[in-house]
């Protein structure tokens, strides 16, 4: 069995695109997607198109949750904006997704942690920078789930994580490599992870895929958020204002 692993695609179609056209390279039985699909200054109505009409098995990140509270988010912030592009059937759409999802053979989609989506999962938060997890952290945070396989995303950070009769992977983000004041992965280059199954044992390759990301930037500067350019088109942190 081969599986496709996408997360954190932020509506950035355009790292979205090129991330496909690979995986389609790979001829995986499925693709999963684990969250966090359309908040962003990009083009999240036309991310959310693309999603629907490929009906990938689908978890809610946290901005994915957000967009669906009852209060509408600040335009002027990333998930207000946002919630302003989508149309009824987005929302809709973005509305229904589960907080997480089991697959066969024992496989555990969730966007954060298995319980709460805004946990990160193999890392800890350490203000400026994520931090692994160890064995102990990783073990309370997954409790006493049955899968054998945990995919998360959530940090943008790809990691593998073996332990204690777990495999845990984490894809990266698709869409997001950076956050003013948050350097993730250090380069533009949009991420996406590869697991395949064979004589009961998974294995796990990572993937980083150029595409225009000069156009993500300008799309970023363009509906006024000029803040995420520089990690767009980066990979680097620019100063948190």
């Amino acid at each position: 069995m081969r599986l496709a692993v996408v997360s954190d695609i932020h509506g950035n179609i355009r790292a979205l695109e090129a991330v496909h056209a690979r995986i389609k390279d790979s001829s995986p039985d499925l693709t999963v997607n684990l969250g966090d699909c359309l908040s962003g200054p990009l083009w999240p109505e036309e991310t959310a198109q693309y999603l629907m009409a490929e009906n990938w098995p689908t978890v809610r990140g946290n901005h994915d949750r957000a967009l669906t509270e009852t209060s509408v988010p600040d335009p002027e912030k990333v998930d207000g904006f946002t919630h302003q592009c989508l149309s009824a059937a987005s929302r809709q759409w973005i509305s229904a997704l589960p907080a997480s999802l089991s697959l066969p053979p024992e496989i555990l989609l969730c966007h954060g942690s298995p319980e709460d989506d805004e946990v990160f999962l193999l890392e800890e938060d350490g203000g400026d920078h994520f931090y692994p997890s160890d064995e102990a952290q990783i073990a309370r945070k997954l409790g006493k789930i049955d899968a054998r396989l945990i995919l998360c995303g959530h940090t943008h950070t790809p990691r593998i994580a073996l332990i204690s009769g777990w495999a845990v992977l984490n894809p990266g983000s698709v869409g997001v490599q950076a956050f003013p004041g948050l350097t993730v992965t250090g380069s533009p280059h949009a991420r996406f992870a590869i697991a395949t199954l064979e004589k009961g044992e998974w294995t796990f390759v990572h993937h980083a895929i150029a595409y225009d990301w000069s156009e993500a930037a300008q799309r970023a500067e363009a509906t006024g958020f000029a803040s995420w350019s520089h990690g767009l088109l980066t990979g680097y942190a620019g100063k948190r204002s």
